[in-house]
């Protein structure tokens, strides 16, 4: 077991080595076991020589976040697109507190992108891109040359860029947008809903085992008329932070969470809309941070 002073210096690392985690994943929980799992193997290493823990702590993370990836099977067998990572849910008000997460998020369209990245390309790409490691650093993790490496974050960042929408980041307008949007649903305002959704918006839904709950939907009409229809679900909904982004959190009459909603804004407009409602993983979210807010 590691000594009490390690085991303090550990936990100061602990927010930084659940980041990187949680990029590399898209899951909370799995996130949790790999920077447990990182504990575990500092426990058994000899770090008496080891002159930045930070560092160090974070390739053993890293390394263990490739092997997850590599040996990760297929989401429950449903198509990749369909699968929402887990959100990471926060008050939505301007505090900052909120204002400081903002700006250290990561919003669920790009971990959607990132999904489909192989598991070194994401790895290359978020250790780089994200977290400034050098290639040298990152070249041993991936079992590769510092150039091969290189190749693999310019590889995994031409897809980001063409795939990832380059959001508004500013709440104020995403609460004009989402304001817009929540009234149109709830009159079933066909019209408006088009008038605040992009042309090309992407709607997707992860139900998990509800099979008849996941859905890929594309183009501002077709995701209207999903819109109108949910309206007439007689939820309940709360303004929240999604992964830093203005979203709703749903709840049925009896107080039960039905889905979390996160918005993506570019433009003025809704770009994506990502939708998780999986009975089992919404069991696990921590809500406490917005259990007070309705």
């Amino acid at each position: 077991m590691p000594t009490p002073e390690l085991a303090e210096e550990f936990e100061k690392h602990r927010p930084h080595l659940r980041a990187v985690a949680y990029r590399m994943l898209g899951s909370a929980s799995e996130a949790e076991d790999a920077v447990q799992e990182s504990w575990i193997r500092l426990g058994r290493a000899e770090v008496n020589e080891v002159e930045n823990l930070r560092a160090w702590l974070t390739t053993i993370v890293a390394r263990v976040c490739l092997d997850m990836l590599r040996t990760r099977k297929s989401r429950r067998e449903d198509p990749l697109d369909t699968h929402v990572p887990d959100p990471v849910i926060t008050r939505a008000d301007r505090s900052p507190e909120s204002d400081a997460m903002l700006a250290d998020s990561v919003g669920l369209a790009l971990l959607v992108v990132l999904e489909t990245l192989e598991p070194a390309e994401r790895l290359a790409f978020v250790l780089h891109d994200v977290f400034g490691m050098t290639f040298d650093e990152i070249a041993p993790i991936v079992d590769r040359s510092a150039v091969a490496a290189r190749q693999l974050a310019s590889r995994a960042r031409r897809r980001v860029q063409g795939r990832a929408p380059h959001a508004d980041r500013d709440l104020r307008q995403q609460r004009r947008v989402i304001d817009a949007f929540m009234a149109a649903a709830s009159k079933g305002d066909f019209e408006g809903l088009v008038a605040v959704l992009d042309p090309d918006i992407v709607l997707r839904a992860d139900g998990g085992a509800l099979t008849a709950l996941s859905r890929v939907v594309r183009g501002a009409s077709a995701v209207a008329a999903q819109a109108a229809t949910f309206s007439k679900s007689g939820l309940s909904n709360q303004l929240v932070l999604v992964n830093g982004n203005l979203g709703v959190v749903s709840r049925r009459p009896d107080g039960r969470v039905f889905s979390v909603v996160g918005f993506t804004i570019a433009g003025g407009k809704v770009v994506e809309i990502d939708i998780l409602a999986d009975p089992d993983r919404l069991s696990r979210l921590d809500l406490s941070a917005v259990e007070g807010e309705r």
